[in-house]
């Protein structure tokens, strides 16, 4: 669908909070105009989507096994509930003030992201996926609707995004993606104070356009409302150094001098001061680098003491990475294998991995997994109490340009691996169309005593039709 029309359709309803507004300085002047979509409280959204008897009520998400809190709706977090804080430590405190808890869903929330994504590509042709629930646009090269601004699209955006998925989005708008990045952090309600600096023309619920700044003076305390962690791209050790700088606040670190932050940043910090300063240095970055390998790890719910046990887990970790190769039709040249025991408490320790080298790479399950096996078989040591396993695929190639060994005697025929492949395809497309696992190796186990700890999992109600919710 063009975009105009489609951004025509969806802003016939939108409201600001006053005037007509004019093209913005960043447009204007004709320079890149990048938006930074983010879901907002993307896991517990998602959740909300099917529950709406949890909106406006306090919900937690947990990480894997249930282990610590990952998500927190605004009411979670006004009980003082902190994010990454062990579940255990405050379960009696959420639960005796009502929150609702849930394990983390994975199906549930990769395919809702992946609908989100989809309505962005309907309404801009030139969009990266940055994360599960963020995402990067470039509007400079749209043609927009007579009389319309980028912060009315961007409300139409949000609209039209929680019209089709009921996930709730905040817009950032900039001229640069790392003050589309900030600006993103100031659409969001709590900073409101921030959105009031703005003409009123250009105000929008969930949105925030530096483009429509045009006073350095606004600009300068806009800024200096930012701490300089809040900057793309500064981490915890740089945010300490810069600190002993005096810099303290996203204004500071754009005013710096540029031989300081590039000696101590490298070049990549004199970007990210650059971009503060509306100077683009990064692209879109529609086409990610390649990978470099496909990892499948997971800790287990309880320690895993018998080796048949870790030989079922091994089996379905290899089987989720060669599902992972073959969506992005890649083939691996090695295969690596680790297990752990946990790194505290009062038992003995132990860790090791193993890996290989395959002669011809593959996508091929069954060859991964017999390999993967032998593997775990060399470092299983008796006696041990484990708690994680890993399998690790790469020297990663293009399924798709590889060229056919002239080798038989390595390859096999070309018959064979035709029906290898098209044996593959098949069980993907079932687990596709029925949900993952439909299809599975017996090798993987049926009981799997070792899975995954999720007492509180929803259920997956967009990609298993027996979990669809009915209407009574």
């Amino acid at each position: 669908m063009d975009v105009t029309v489609l951004g025509r359709a969806a802003c016939s309803r939108v409201r600001h909070d006053g005037g007509t507004p004019s093209a913005p300085a960043a447009q204007r002047q004709g320079r890149p105009l990048y938006a930074l979509v983010d879901c907002n409280s993307f896991y517990v959204s998602c959740e909300r989507v099917f529950r709406p008897d949890l909106v406006r009520r306090p919900v937690v998400v947990l990480s894997n096994n249930d282990g610590c809190i990952i998500a927190r709706s605004a009411e979670a977090k006004a009980l003082g509930i902190p994010m990454g804080a062990p579940w255990f430590k405050v379960r009696r405190h959420a639960e005796s003030a009502g929150v609702t808890v849930f394990s983390s869903n994975y199906a549930l929330y990769g395919d809702m992201s992946s609908r989100v994504m989809r309505v962005l590509e309907r309404f801009c042709p030139d969009v990266h996926v940055y994360s599960i629930d963020e995402a990067f646009m470039r509007l400079d090269s749209l043609i927009m609707p007579p009389g319309m601004s980028p912060e009315r699209y961007a409300a139409c955006l949000r609209r039209e995004v929680y019209r089709r998925t009921g996930i709730p989005v905040s817009v950032g708008l900039g001229c640069t993606k790392t003050l589309a990045k900030l600006a993103n952090r100031l659409s969001k309600q709590q900073n409101a104070g921030a959105r009031a600096m703005v003409p009123a023309a250009f105000r929008y619920a969930g949105v925030f356009n530096f483009g429509a700044v045009t006073d350095p003076d606004v600009m300068d305390a806009l800024l200096e409302t930012l701490d300089v962690t809040d900057v793309w791209g500064v981490g915890a050790r740089h945010a300490g150094r810069l600190r002993t700088w005096g810099i303290r606040t996203a204004r500071a670190l754009r005013d710096a001098p540029d031989d300081r932050v590039r000696r101590y940043m490298s070049v990549t910090g004199l970007h990210t001061v650059l971009e503060l300063r509306g100077i683009s240095c990064l692209p879109l970055d529609d086409a990610p680098p390649s990978r470099r390998s496909v990892v499948s790890s997971r800790s287990f719910g309880t320690l895993v003491t018998h080796k048949e046990h870790m030989l079922e887990a091994v089996t379905a970790y290899m089987t989720r990475a060669a599902e992972k190769l073959r969506r992005e039709q890649l083939e691996a040249h090695c295969v690596g294998v680790m297990i752990s025991t946990p790194r505290h408490g009062d038992g003995p320790r132990y860790a090791d991995s193993a890996q290989v080298q395959l002669a011809v790479p593959t996508s091929h399950t069954p060859q991964l997994i017999v390999r993967a096996r032998a593997l775990l078989e060399s470092i299983w040591r008796d006696g041990y109490r484990y708690q994680k396993a890993g399998v690790m695929l790469s020297g990663l190639e293009s399924a798709v340009s590889r060229q056919v060994s002239m080798l038989p005697a390595l390859q096999g025929t070309g018959r064979g691996l035709e029906r290898g492949r098209r044996l593959m395809a098949a069980a993907d497309a079932v687990n596709a169309r029925f949900g993952r696992g439909t299809l599975e190796y017996a090798a993987a186990g049926l009981g799997r005593p070792w899975s995954m700890k999720q007492e509180h999992l929803s259920p997956r109600y967009t990609s298993d039709w027996k979990k669809l919710p009915l209407v009574r």
